[in-house]
């Protein structure tokens, strides 16, 4: 069956995000003389494992992709892949195939096949899954499951009713999904609304992670250090470009839950050094009349995950023994109302792709002097609400106005 007008719309709106990109960054290479070049990265995992050998054996089929697959709508396009909706032949199952060209990736080859290795290991019910890999003599193909439900703060907008348990049952999801992330060894880094899915119009369905883009797999080599992730959503630590573990993807839980019960952000001005100096410090507070509402154990719950000190915040094993999530502290009153009212006073799709001053950030982090990544410097592109996009890869001030998407 084909799928439906409705169905083919939230597909072109939000499947975007499988578009692989490749950015244009310069890194400083520090060693006895202090090179500096410029390079081109994938933005993917980082990680350093041996290619093929992530513990599952996965190996990239050789056949012609398209003798299993009719290609269909291009769902989305980047500066260097695409990718289509797609429909197996023998299930007529519909999936979504991001094509990479090879030419995009020479002398690249280790990053993408780092990334593949990462979202192999990942079968979860809440994670957008990589389900086969195909190569051609030009391309190479990810074969990526379908998501077609929408963007978590649409679905929240569009509903008549929401209660602070439909927002518990939400985290719930995310924190079981986040805490089989980390019993793997792997760090997501970019938790976000964004980044959640649903995945199908059905009034009951289920919430997907997508984007894997940062992810990094702990103890793969290296110490993560590196400033990614997104301002508004990004641990304090890695702001301050400390070295990090997986205790930044519970911060930013904390901040999606806040978001969750009043529909604007924990940490938001217009001078972005001022965002910055409240990130950093851990300045939010539980505001009247938004708040008046929700009950303290909520604000408990966030509290704990939205601590400034990584080793006293809440991990998810024990975010998921919380009573707001496991108990029956979360309260059914609607606050469908005021939620969904500063959900589109403050998350507008206009704000979401406004420009952001990149140079203005990276200026700010070297005047507060906070160091120098062993992983690199910090690099930033537009995307969310609370300003711009941190990516893990090396930048020069005066490529900085290369960067975006």
């Amino acid at each position: 069956m084909p799928p439906s007008c409705d169905c083919l719309i939230y597909i072109y709106m939000y499947l975007y995000k499988y578009v692989y990109t490749l950015e244009r960054c310069s890194s400083a290479l520090h060693d006895h003389h202090q090179h500096e070049a410029v390079v081109w990265r994938v933005r993917s995992s980082v990680c350093r494992m041996p290619l093929g050998e992530d513990g599952n054996g996965w190996k990239k089929k050789t056949t012609d992709i398209k003798e299993h697959y009719d290609f269909k709508e291009v769902l989305g396009t980047g500066a260097f892949s695409e990718v289509v909706l797609a429909e197996e032949k023998r299930t007529q199952r519909l999936v979504a195939i991001k094509c990479i060209p090879k030419k995009a990736l020479e002398g690249k080859e280790n990053n993408i096949e780092n990334e593949i290795a990462v979202l192999h290991r990942i079968k979860h019910a809440n994670i957008v899954t990589l389900e086969d890999i195909f190569e051609s003599t030009s391309h190479l193909y990810l074969v990526m499951q379908l998501v077609s439900g929408g963007e978590l703060f649409d679905r929240i907008v569009e509903k008549g009713f929401y209660t602070e348990r439909d927002a518990s049952q939400l985290i719930h999801q995310i924190l079981d999904a986040v805490k089989y992330l980390h019993d793997m060894g792997i760090v997501h880094r970019d938790l976000k609304p964004e980044n959640l899915l649903y995945y199908s119009m059905d009034e009951e369905s289920k919430i997907m992670i997508s984007d894997f883009g940062l992810s990094k797999i702990e103890g793969s080599g290296s110490v993560m250090s590196t400033a990614c992730g997104t301002p508004g959503y990004v641990a304090p630590e890695v702001l301050a470009q400390k070295p990090y573990s997986k205790a930044v993807d519970c911060w930013s839980i904390g901040v999606i839950s806040y978001i969750l019960l009043c529909g604007y952000p924990p940490f938001y001005d217009e001078n972005d050094s001022k965002l910055f100096e409240q990130i950093l410090k851990a300045e939010y507070e539980f505001d009247s009349p938004y708040w008046d509402d929700i009950s303290d154990s909520a604000k408990d719950f966030i509290c704990h995950l939205m601590e400034k000190e990584p080793l006293k915040r809440y991990t998810c094993e024990q975010a998921l023994q919380h009573p707001w999530i496991c108990g029956d502290t979360a309260l059914d009153k609607n606050i469908h109302e005021s939620v969904s009212a500063q959900i589109k006073k403050n998350f507008a799709k206009s704000k979401w792709k406004q420009a952001f001053n990149a140079t203005a950030v990276v200026r700010h982090m070297r005047k507060l002097q906070l160091g120098t990544s062993l992983e690199g410097p910090s690099q930033i592109t537009p995307t969310s609400p609370c300003h711009g996009h941190l990516l893990p890869e090396e930048e020069e001030e005066e490529e900085e106005d290369d960067l975006g998407n």
